[in-house]
């Protein structure tokens, strides 16, 4: 059964339409000109993925987020952090394309798991250069069967590289999508048409192209919810919804936090019968996400200013300047991760860190944290 728009009560969601747009607007304008910018968005990705597992019922520390992004986990990963990681992953990724990339056609395919990765080189293999170097390479006696079988290997071999290679760089960043013929009955639903339901997601997205930009979000988040697009991954609806308020210029400077938002509203009221209700519960959403984010925006440029003090007749090479840049951009650093980014010592490190006199958010003398509180 398709979405259905209906006729939506303008006196009802005029107003928070309004608040809404313009906390955003706020926001995306003070970060335009913003010293911490780059600091706010790179926090803004980490809290959100982690307030997007919130959202499902999962529990992730964001301390283990951090750590796990910068591959110096103190424990085993779990499940629920892979996950996390991977909408931190998809937050970037939407973020350093363009912005109508995520809402196109290569970014629906690379974010929900059906991106050209098996299918590019499958072709490469048929018709490019992996084909016909192995039919050079066999004699002229050599039956048609072998030639046939070693194409086949050849390409099998260029798909497995061109996974690796977007794994490695991050570009497959949602969930892998088994042939259908292979999915386990155990972890899917093989009557669940995930192509069928994002097509309808899309007509959603096309049929309300005349609305306003928050409208639309609200909208768009409320069809992927009811409509259930993706069995594994409801959190990248939130996210496609960010990106169309950044397709449309709303907030050109950053990636709204939209599951930061959903944190503040009861699950009561996003999951109520009632559209009117689910909508205006959405756009209270925005309305805390932005207001979050000017919070955290005022916070950080009050560090930055205190931390600054600290670099008073310090000499012109200072690692500290960088130091200060990377506790902004990171809701915790190790002595490892600080060792990495400015290339010290341990030594020099801890150092560095006492000079700025940060908070050790631990309490341990090993695998000790530090951060801007």
């Amino acid at each position: 059964m398709a979405y259905d728009i209906g006729l939506l009560s303008l006196e009802t969601l005029i107003g928070p339409v309004a608040r809404a747009t313009e906390a955003l607007a706020r926001l995306d304008e003070r970060l335009a000109r913003s010293p911490v910018r780059e600091g706010f968005v790179e926090r803004q990705h980490f809290a959100d993925a982690a307030a997007a597992l919130w959202v499902e019922g999962e529990l992730v520390h964001l301390e283990d987020l951090v750590l796990h992004d910068a591959h110096m986990d103190i424990r085993t990963p779990t499940h629920d952090l892979t996950r996390a990681h991977a909408v931190l992953r998809a937050r970037r990724h939407i973020f350093g394309n363009r912005p109508d990339w995520a809402l196109g056609r290569d970014g629906l395919l690379a974010l929900t798991g059906r991106g050209g990765a098996a299918a590019e080189p499958a072709q490469n293999g048929r018709d490019g250069e992996g084909a016909s170097s192995s039919e050079e390479g066999v004699d002229d006696g050599g039956s048609s069967a072998e030639q046939d079988a070693m194409a086949h290997e050849f390409a099998e071999i260029d798909a497995l590289l061109a996974r690796s290679t977007n794994v490695l760089a991050g570009i497959q960043t949602g969930p892998k999508r088994p042939i259908a013929n292979d999915r386990p009955a155990l972890v899917y639903d093989l009557d669940w048409d995930e192509d069928a339901r994002l097509a309808e997601w899309q007509a959603v997205l096309r049929a309300t192209i005349d609305l306003p930009a928050v409208l639309r979000v609200a909208l768009l988040i409320d069809a992927w919810t009811e409509i259930e697009v993706l069995q594994h991954a409801p959190w990248l609806g939130p996210l496609l919804a960010a990106a169309l308020l950044r397709q449309t210029g709303t907030t050109a400077n950053h990636l709204a936090s939209l599951s930061v938002g959903l944190r503040a509203i009861q699950r009561d009221r996003r999951r109520a019968r009632n559209k009117s209700v689910r909508l205006l519960a959405v756009l209270e959403t925005i309305h805390a996400a932005a207001s979050a984010g000017l919070k955290e925006h005022d916070r950080l440029v009050l560090a930055r200013g205190q931390l600054e003090r600290r670099l008073r007749s310090r000499r012109t090479n200072s690692k500290l300047p960088r130091l200060i840049d990377l506790v902004l951009a990171r809701p915790l650093v190790s002595t490892a991760m600080v060792q990495k980014e400015l290339e010290v010592s341990r030594q020099g490190a801890l150092d560095l860190v006492g000079a700025l006199n940060l908070r050790e958010i631990t309490g341990r003398k090993r695998f000790q944290a530090w951060a801007v509180v």
